[in-house]
């Protein structure tokens, strides 16, 4: 995603610090050996009494079928592969390709801070080889492109610093890039500030079914972004706070990037935002209109959802650029509560009718899909 034009923060809060203590401010400290106990895997047992022959499991320690989650990965060729995560943090970044499909990740710990997948490359940083910089999807620590992949109780995590950083300028920092057709993300977690969630679909022209239920997602800047059809159902999106500001915008939540022959955007429903900055300092949303396709009209419907302080009531949308207003994109919203949802500018706040909110649920968006058994 393109910077934004104000400046960019210089630091977070307590957020997957080398330090043992910063971590333990969001729960994400490495878990040791002797604290993982003899059975690292939980409910899932141990892999010498695996779930199916094509179960694999990981352990930083080496009480698995592998320490890192890609050694897993390269493993599980094919289709239909499940890996065990044991709880620990693992220091990598990941990459699945499309011909592993239908592949499920399960955190073996109680809580989705129990398993932690997180590295630190940004969009400016340099590639050791020399041969430029990663780029936003190369910044990512987390790469889907597989169909049919699923995660439970994982968090995916970049905690590149932009404080630790002042050279580089391309901030964009990806915890997960998801393309694939139906994929789903259950109880997990999405730690970042800039470009944190890639919801996106492999190419222009192909649909990405992609569905998120429990989840919770942090950052600053177009945090939730990308072309796929996404339902995000009761899920937790937080706005951190950005001392480098002195005055609003800080950010924004969300922006899509819908291909404009694609009937369905992202759907947030049933959902809360909630901030640490200061009351009406973020933007709900603004369009992404890449410079790869000049004709998407991204697409976001917002319904029955709670909006806190955080966002600017009289003037949740914003554009990216003045080229594409957000005016003549699909945003739409639907019976939302909160502070930050109350209508005082009604021109700016554009709204269904109960007739066109029957188009924007989960059914519709996700068609034949059932990942949550939705009626």
């Amino acid at each position: 995603m393109p910077s934004p034009h104000f400046r960019l923060p210089v630091s977070r809060r307590g957020f997957l610090m080398a330090s043992a203590g910063a971590g333990a401010a969001l729960g994400l400290t490495q878990v040791p050996a002797e604290a993982a106990g003899p059975r690292p895997f939980g409910r899932y047992g141990s892999p010498a009494a695996r779930l199916t022959p094509t179960t694999l499991y990981v352990d930083p320690h080496g009480r698995g079928d592998s320490t890192t989650v890609q050694g897993a990965v390269n493993a599980a060729t094919g289709s239909g592969w499940t890996l065990v995560l044991a709880p620990g943090t693992y220091r990598e970044t990941v990459s699945v390709d499309a011909t592993r499909t239908e592949m499920t990740w399960l955190g073996a710990g109680d809580h989705p801070r129990d398993t932690v997948i997180v590295f630190d490359n940004a969009a400016g940083t340099p590639k050791p080889d020399g041969s430029g910089t990663y780029g936003t999807t190369g910044s990512a620590t987390t790469t889907v492109r597989a169909d049919g992949f699923t995660a439970r109780r994982i968090t995916f995590a970049n905690d590149w610093l932009r404080a630790d950083h002042p050279e580089i300028t391309g901030t964009q920092a990806v915890a997960l890039k998801v393309t694939g057709d139906r994929s789903a993300f259950h109880h997990c977690r999405f730690l970042g500030h800039q470009d944190t969630l890639y919801a996106d679909t492999n190419a222009l022209t192909v649909l990405a079914r992609q569905y998120f239920a429990h989840c919770y997602a942090e950052g600053d800047v177009d945090f939730v972004f990308g072309r796929a059809t996404a339902v995000f159902e009761h899920c937790h999106f937080r706005t951190l706070t950005r001392t480098d500001l002195a005055s609003a915008p800080h950010g924004f939540v969300l922006a899509p990037s819908t291909a404009g022959a694609n009937p369905y955007g992202y759907l947030v429903t049933r959902s809360r935002i909630t901030s640490e900055a200061p009351d009406a300092y973020y933007k709900l949303a603004r369009p992404w209109v890449p410079s790869s396709d000049r004709t998407a009209r991204p697409m976001l419907t917002v319904r029955e959802t709670w909006l806190g302080p955080g966002i600017d009531a009289a003037a949740p949308y914003a554009n990216m650029s003045d080229a594409y207003p957000w005016q003549s994109q699909r945003f739409a919203e639907y019976r939302n509560t909160g502070p930050g949802a109350a209508v005082t500018v009604p021109e700016n706040r554009p709204q269904l009718t109960p007739e066109q909110a029957r188009e924007h649920t989960p059914r519709a968006y996700l068609g034949d899909w059932r990942p949550h058994g939705h009626a």
